[in-house]
């Protein structure tokens, strides 16, 4: 009798089986095309709770169980002030997807909602500081985000309507504001439809 595979396994089957066309593959090229993860690496992967963030931890996982290369993850969840239920359901999917968050809080929100400024750029731009400074505190040198092919084609055409000066997102960026830490962007060959699709 076939043994029963769990809810993770089935998921994790899935990426590498299903859909290892849409979602495997182009991660790989992405890894080796860009150099984004080396030998020794300690990686903090950076999850919102989002589709995007959740796939790209499984993925880094996965890489990790399968390469010959040995580096370190370790999956990184800024609580930036979420209500009870936003926080619960993060940590519910990541319990069912096997994955072993570090959750630290912040008052990204809070800070956000007062500013004069744009909320949203601030917001945007207090994550990313937040997000540098634990994983350096957590011995990391890269962290990775979890934006994808369509995040890099709308950034890019974005900026050339709208902004003074062509503005790209690099698959991998060596941070000004901390040294020594390098921000990398696993799903940049993948598609927003194949995660999409994988998510159903």
């Amino acid at each position: 009798m076939e043994r029963q595979m769990e809810p993770c396994q089935l998921i994790e089957r899935s990426i590498i089986k299903k859909y290892r066309k849409e979602l495997w593959t182009p991660f790989i090229v992405a890894v080796k095309r860009y150099e984004l993860v080396q030998a020794g690496d300690k990686i903090a992967v950076c999850i919102s709770g989002g589709k995007d963030s959740m796939l790209m931890a499984k993925l880094m996982q996965e890489l990790q169980r399968h390469s010959d290369v040995p580096f370190e993850l370790v999956f990184l969840v800024m609580d930036p002030g979420y209500n009870e239920i936003n926080r619960q359901k993060i940590e519910s999917n990541a319990a069912l997807l096997n994955i072993p968050i570090t959750i630290f809080e912040t008052d990204v929100f809070a800070v956000a909602n007062n500013s004069d400024k744009s909320p949203c750029y601030l917001c945007a731009r207090m994550r990313r500081g937040y997000l540098y400074k634990k994983a350096q505190e957590l011995g990391c040198n890269k962290i990775a985000l979890g934006h994808h092919f369509n995040d890099v084609i709308e950034t890019t055409v974005m900026s050339m309507f709208y902004g003074s000066q062509l503005q790209a997102m690099p698959p991998k960026l060596h941070s000004t504001n901390f040294p020594g830490m390098v921000l990398i962007r696993p799903l940049y060959c993948v598609r927003e439809e194949d995660i999409i699709a994988w998510k159903r």
